[in-house]
């Protein structure tokens, strides 16, 4: 049976609010699933993080193993560890083995001044549950980070990642057109005014002043175009009036929040994350307080995004 319809359909006038993320496909870029020799690979997300099985942290990494581990961490910019009983030195020897390992003045330290403590009781609760790229504040903003989740909450207190090089694939043309070559201003106030001693903070305005970074920066090892811009520390667009870079910004920063880019773990005791800082953002999910959460992490120096 079939239906007549009018030449011309009229609709009414339905506009949904500018600068959202609107439905449909989404371009998500695979990464090439090669076979591994010195370990097991299960991925967890369709864009980015995976399982690795058969590694002990707690070893020596051979140049053919951290060879293998660096390509993988290229792929998937995020590798996940379980049952991994190592103390905080072998977590730093692990990290080291992809450059040397820098320190935080803002976050307290754990046994040696490479290792960071964050230890979340009832009496401090977590404040890491904002979309964010670490110390994008500094010149040379961190290659990445390995994480070690000591003491687990009954439940909750996942971490999520996002893909931002899958971010910036998905914007509308018109806006890569426009953010490409701009730069954004990063300051680490924003990310520590709300809870950090003010007398530590201006401590270190000096020592680190607000520094710019490329809007898009282009990944030093892989070469893919990746948004650099973050809630936390990104504080506005070089150029741009405060009201039109403020709109921009939030249009950015939202990008983070699309799942099809996201991975989600689940932390047991002993677990370790080892992410790219250059292609990612994270945010650690504060779902579990008054519970108790302890993880030490240790970063490792980057360069200058270009």
């Amino acid at each position: 049976m079939s239906v007549d319809l009018p030449a011309r359909i009229q609709l009414r006038g339905a506009v949904a609010p500018a600068d959202g993320i609107v439905e449909g496909p989404r371009i998500l870029r695979e990464p090439q699933r090669r076979p591994y020799e010195l370990f097991t690979l299960r991925p967890l997300g369709r864009v980015l993080g995976a399982e690795v099985d058969g590694v002990d942290l707690g070893a020596p990494v051979g140049a053919d193993l951290r060879e293998e581990l660096n390509h993988a961490l290229l792929e998937w910019k995020v590798l996940f560890f379980r049952d991994q009983r190592i103390t905080s030195a072998q977590q730093r020897a692990f990290a080291a083995n992809w450059g040397e390992l820098e320190t935080n003045p803002f976050i307290p330290q754990g046994d040696d001044d490479a290792v960071t403590r964050f230890e979340r009781t009832a009496a401090m609760p977590g404040y890491e549950n904002i979309w964010h790229t670490d110390v994008t504040w500094r010149p040379a903003p961190a290659l990445g980070s390995v994480l070690r989740l000591i003491e687990v909450p009954p439940v909750g207190g996942d971490t999520m990642w996002a893909d931002m090089a899958a971010a910036y694939d998905n914007l509308p043309e018109d806006v890569r057109a426009r953010i490409d070559g701009l730069t954004a201003v990063h300051d680490y106030l924003p990310g520590f005014d709300r809870f950090s001693d003010p007398a530590l903070l201006a401590r270190w305005q000096d020592r680190f002043p607000p520094v710019e970074h490329p809007v898009v920066r282009t990944h030093p090892e892989t070469g893919r175009r990746t948004l650099f811009v973050n809630q936390a520390f990104t504080t506005h667009i070089t150029g741009l009036d405060r009201a039109e870079s403020d709109r921009l910004l939030r249009y950015l920063f939202l990008q983070a929040h699309t799942p099809e880019f996201q991975v989600r773990f689940s932390w047991r005791p002993n677990s370790v994350a080892f992410w790219d800082n250059r292609a990612t953002q994270h945010y650690a999910v504060n779902d579990y307080h008054p519970h108790v959460r302890i993880a030490e992490r240790v970063a490792i120096a980057g360069d200058r995004p270009f």
